[in-house]
């Protein structure tokens, strides 16, 4: 017999392990964006720029 403890635990890692997935997708789908490009090189060229 299942306790409601071991049913919690076991509904909160699967909630929170489809959580991370759908953040981790997200942050992807943000960075390779096509329309983001540009202010991604443009972040990516700052640090070799002289005042």
């Amino acid at each position: 017999m299942e306790t409601t403890y071991h049913a919690l635990a076991r509904f909160a890692q699967s909630a929170g392990l489809l959580y991370f997935v759908a953040v981790f997708l997200s942050v992807c789908a943000y960075a390779f964006w096509p329309r983001n490009r540009s202010r991604f090189e443009r972040a990516a060229l700052q640090p070799l720029q002289e005042d």
